[in-house]
């Protein structure tokens, strides 16, 4: 199968689309979709690195899988389409950037103008089965997306990682912490945030100091 990605990450992970674990995970995916209702649309598997090249690279943020209700997953982590409410972890991110630095909340939860600013919003499983949450997880996705952190973190500098709960902090170790910097808190679902684990981590606005201090541009969130 070919992968048609952004010229940027095609070119980066070109390695990984010809190993044995990703044709298995294509031929996998495909038949998921044929046999199954399955999130996000096919043409937005890749949307993250589509919408994020490769050359524009700022900041990570590392999801865990898609959302798996009607209409809201976009191929963007955390993010949902236009016009569908926001999910409880969004609801939490934007009311973290409301204390961090005085955003309000925007009406639309799609997240493309963080990833047009440089943000790779990444889920370590880029698809999954309608109302069935990890039902892609374990067939080869997470192979390939470590693949993608290791390559940020070999080849790229001052890339900012934000790691948000367990699975997000365990990707951690494939980060070289002497060329970027890694900021880590609990994730901003409920059941995390409510236990004080996501709100005051200020990750907002410290990604966008480490920014200045680099002469990059910030990130306007």
């Amino acid at each position: 199968m070919t992968i048609k990605i952004e010229p940027g990450w095609n070119d980066a992970l070109a390695p990984e689309f010809s190993k044995p674990y990703f044709t298995k995970l294509i031929d996998f995916v495909k038949s998921e979709y044929k046999n199954y209702t399955c999130y996000p649309k096919g043409k937005n598997i890749f949307a993250a690195f589509d919408s994020c090249p490769l050359d524009k690279l700022k900041v990570v943020i590392i999801g865990q899988d898609p959302y798996h209700g009607e209409k809201q997953a976009n191929g963007l982590c955390f993010s949902v389409q236009d016009g569908i409410p926001h999910p409880p972890s969004l609801i939490n991110i934007f009311k973290e950037l409301k204390t961090d630095i005085g955003k309000t909340s925007p009406k639309s939860g799609n997240l493309s103008h963080w990833a047009a600013q440089g943000v790779l919003l990444i889920n370590a499983t880029l698809t999954v089965r309608a109302h069935q949450a990890g039902s892609h997880q374990r067939k080869g996705w997470e192979t390939f997306t470590n693949a993608v952190i290791r390559h940020i973190s070999e080849n790229k500098q001052n890339i900012i990682f934000l790691l948000w709960g367990g699975y997000a902090k365990n990707v951690g170790k494939h980060i070289d912490t002497s060329k970027h910097l890694v900021l880590k808190s609990g994730h901003p679902s409920p059941l995390s945030a409510n236990r004080g684990y996501w709100f005051g981590n200020k990750h907002f606005s410290k990604a966008n100091e480490y920014l200045a201090s680099k002469g990059i541009p910030v990130i306007e969130w």
